[in-house]
């Protein structure tokens, strides 16, 4: 499996505190089939992105793996926030994943007035935007006719593993398999923080995923889509179709 979003670089913010925590949850990972995890620490206005200090962790930690696994890789989660859009609109390689064009974008939890022209932005710089657990944001998670534009611009989603179990509340977890059964969800990643609470197990949402939608559709989300994000291709995605509206005399 492919993890394309998780905090396990330590010290950078509220995710690994020290490097011994980072090790453990690049354990956790392995030890559950990830072989591949992205570190995407946050860019927002607590937290500093480092793009040299990112590299250098990524380079520490992985020379300390005995077997190599799971390779790490770099992104951001990126806080769309006006002073990271300018930001991005100037150096839009600084925030992707992998030197692709995918940027995970995390919504503010304030009115989303506004938004559609933010992603438009992003999108026309080059950039792809994969929406961060929309399921536990209050208003995305309701999935309404804005939400189904964004991804018919071409924006992608990313679900939560943990969500899929509820580990974020009923509403979240809701949510979240609404977003899978309509074909509205793209990746399942872990959005790890430690690695016990919030750690990067994502076996577990796999296999909860293939009883109740398929092993087909498990394999897309944890596997064949986020290794195109890694490798900078396609990924597949059901557009959502436009509701017919009728006239009745």
């Amino acid at each position: 499996m492919v993890d394309i979003h998780s905090h396990i670089l330590w010290g950078l913010d509220d995710g690994a505190e020290t490097l011994e925590e980072s090790i453990a949850m690049l354990k956790v990972a392995d030890e559950s089939g990830t072989t591949d995890i992205v570190a995407t620490p946050h860019a927002n206005s607590q937290y500093r992105y480092q793009p040299e200090v990112i590299r250098q962790r990524i380079e520490e930690l992985s020379a300390g793996l005995p077997n190599g696994k799971p390779r790490i890789h770099r992104g951001c989660d990126f806080h769309l926030s006006f002073d990271n859009v300018q930001d991005a609109m100037e150096t839009p390689a600084k925030y992707v994943i992998n030197n692709g064009p995918y940027i995970l974008v995390e919504f503010p939890n304030s009115p989303l007035a506004g938004m559609q022209r933010v992603l438009t932005t992003l999108i026309d710089c080059g950039l792809i935007p994969i929406i961060t657990h929309p399921e536990r944001q209050m208003q995305l998670r309701r999935i309404n006719d804005e939400f189904l534009e964004w991804i018919r611009m071409g924006c992608l989603v990313q679900v939560t593993a943990q969500s899929l179990l509820g580990r974020f509340g009923k509403h979240a977890e809701e949510s979240a398999w609404r977003m899978v059964r309509r074909g509205l969800a793209h990746f399942v990643a872990s959005d790890a923080h430690d690695p016990q609470d919030r750690s990067p197990r994502l076996d577990l949402a796999f296999e909860a995923l293939s009883s109740r939608v398929g092993q087909s559709q498990a394999q897309l989300l944890f596997i064949e889509n986020p290794k195109a994000v890694l490798c900078g291709e396609r990924v597949s995605v059901n557009i959502p179709e436009k509701k017919s509206w009728y006239r009745w005399w």
